[in-house]
């Protein structure tokens, strides 16, 4: 989604802001900008629609020059993607802003602040926060003061950097759930979206916390937090210097990537989310209007991106009570359609270049589908171009073929999107609010699933000399159990299929064996007793279970049964945690069978053919 980058130095920082702009094109966007105070203390302003090299051949010709400016990348929520509605907005001529995330009451704020003389000349929610900033600022004249006064009357989730002419040494900068960090220099600071953003300058950071504002000059950065108590935040040296093509630590980028989960999850909940709502401009421009009418879904997807479909088919029908179908994407683009009146059709993808995705969505628009929404992860990429609406995941260079962040990501996003569809089918705020929190704990949980890695590796050597394995799971676990299968079969060539726990008794139940190791994610919800009930139908033909199970379920080790307890997790939340166990088990029994991990034998990461 939308970046920011700012900068207060003794020298020229257009350069390092565009590099900036540059770091920040993974987040997706549809425009760009940059407002630099010049050495005559004039404020000029720069921006283009499309990408960050369009307003670089602008700054060519212009010949920019100054020592403190702001810049951004923007990712249309309030507004068409226009020149008219990029970022940064100004308020007369000598107050500038950049901004991340969305401003819930701008509205009433833009009513009165109409009455009050402010002349308005975008559609955004942006603007009304430069000219509340302004308006603050001719009551007292101290640009601290003014945005400190302003964001007091802000709901929403936002990451702000200002600056303005008339306090022309520093820039002001707020962070309220969405992220933002402080660039530490020598005789210069910065402030950015990401870190990523400002290594070539400094890998040296303080992180924001929610609530925090801080005044950025070239010498001093200091921070307020919340209750406006002047605070020291630690400055911490950046540890991930090697980009994504380096594994760093890890043995191989597929575990790299599955213990990255934590941090992407968060990443993808970042200015989606209050502290009791999920913010649906996020989704674009015309998500409120379109979310109202859909009274059915059609997900499309393939591989992997299918099982978080099916997962998602659970959640849709659950929470917003709107049926819902999920379709291989080989599958439906060959076959005949009764499409349902007022259809949205979801698509998702990791790469959002798979062709028989690309080609079932642009099939789709020809038949008269209500709108399409894309779930995917790479901004630009054409499947984020051709449809209506988008939920980025924030998973960043995935370079293991067996995806893993990807998807957890794709299941977040996919649960942000439900709970916005939900709000508007009778979901009452209560309800949203509990899924909200259970949402925010996941990357804490994902993390406790993590420290389990050793067991789970110790686990997997009953799998060493093993052909075959069954997976099981019921309900939202059903999928997940596709998932954990597709990854034992992926990278360590284990034959193992998936099924509900229910259909033992209709075939399965005949391959049960000593040598068909069954594996079962069990979180205690209100299918717990009926999973029992399967499980002793396993143990009774001789099969040897391993359960990855709630420590409430009330399910104790014996001979043949392994039990590995899981954090208790919200029934909706569950399928992304219980995801995580299983991507492990599978990386160490690869590891175990000395397989190519990252690059299994006859599979591609991007499937661009059919």
């Amino acid at each position: 989604m939308c970046g920011i980058v700012g900068a207060v130095s003794e020298r020229d920082v257009p350069a390092i802001l565009l590099e900036g702009l540059r770091r920040l094109e993974y987040r997706g966007y549809d425009s760009a900008g940059m407002a630099v105070l010049n050495p005559s203390g004039t404020l000029v302003r720069e921006r283009e629609v499309g990408k960050v090299a369009a307003l670089a051949d602008v700054l060519d010709n212009t010949h920019y020059r100054g020592a403190v400016g702001i810049a951004h990348t923007r990712w249309a929520t309030h507004g068409e993607p226009a020149q008219h509605n990029a970022h940064p907005h100004m308020s007369g001529e000598r107050l500038a802003i950049v901004h991340n995330g969305i401003i819930e009451n701008y509205q009433p704020l833009r009513d009165r602040l109409k009455e009050e003389g402010f002349n308005f000349t975008s559609q955004t929610d942006t603007e009304v926060v430069a000219h509340l900033i302004e308006s603050h600022f001719r009551q007292n004249g101290d640009l601290l003061h003014a945005v400190k006064a302003a964001i007091a009357e802000l709901r929403g989730a936002f990451a702000l950097a200002v600056l303005h002419a008339d306090d022309p040494e520093r820039i002001i900068v707020s962070r309220e759930g969405s992220p933002l960090v402080v660039g530490v220099g020598i005789g210069e600071n910065f402030a950015a979206s990401d870190p990523l953003a400002l290594l070539p300058v400094t890998d040296r950071f303080i992180y924001l916390e929610e609530g925090d504002v801080a005044e950025i000059r070239k010498d001093t950065v200091r921070v307020w937090d919340r209750d406006g108590q002047s605070i020291e935040r630690p400055t911490q040296r950046y540890e991930h210097g090697h980009d994504a093509a380096d594994k760093g630590e890890y043995r191989h980028f597929m575990l790299k990537e599955i213990y990255e989960q934590p941090k992407v999850i968060q990443a993808t909940m970042e200015g989606r989310l209050t502290d009791s709502k999920v913010l649906e401009q996020a989704l674009g421009t015309e998500a409120e209007k379109l979310l109202g009418d859909i009274r059915h879904v059609q997900i499309v997807a393939c591989g992997t991106s299918y099982h978080a479909g099916m997962v998602a088919r659970y959640w849709i029908e659950e929470l917003a009570g709107v049926p819902c179908s999920v379709e291989v994407a080989s599958e439906y683009r060959y076959r005949s359609h009764v499409i349902q009146p007022d259809t949205l059709f979801l698509t998702i993808s990791q790469s959002g270049e798979t062709a028989d995705s690309l080609a079932a969505l642009r099939q789709a628009k020809k038949a008269g589908f209500r709108a399409a929404l894309a779930v995917c992860n790479v901004p630009g990429s054409s499947l984020v171009r051709e449809s209506d609406l988008v939920v980025m995941t924030q998973a960043g260079p995935e370079i293991g073929v067996a995806s893993t962040k990807a998807f957890t990501t794709q299941l977040t996003a996919l649960l942000i999107f439900t709970l916005a569809l939900a709000r508007h089918n009778g979901m009452d705020a209560s309800k949203e609010a509990e899924i909200v929190q259970a949402l925010r704990q996941l990357p804490r949980q994902v993390e406790q699933v993590l420290a389990l890695d050793g067991k789970i590796a110790d686990l997997s050597r009953a799998f060493m000399d093993k052909n075959h394995s069954l997976f099981l799971g019921r309900g939202a676990m059903f999928p997940v159990a596709l998932e954990g299968a597709l990854k034992l079969k992926e990278i360590s060539y284990i034959h193992a299929e998936a099924y509900p726990a229910g259909e033992l008794k209709h075939g399965p139940l005949a391959l049960v064996d000593s040598e068909m190791p069954v594996v079962t994610v069990a979180p205690n919800n209100m299918l717990m007793e009926k999973l029992k009930s399967n499980l002793e139908e396993v143990r009774a033909r001789g099969g040897e279970l391993f359960v990855f199970a709630d420590g409430e379920a009330g399910l104790t080790e014996e001979d043949g049964v392994h039990v590995m307890s899981i954090p208790e997790v919200h029934p909706i939340t569950a399928p992304v945690v219980y995801t995580v166990p299983l991507q492990l088990l599978s990386y160490h029994v690869a590891v175990l069978k000395g397989t190519d991990v990252d690059q299994p034998r006859n599979l591609a990461k991007s499937v661009t053919v059919e």
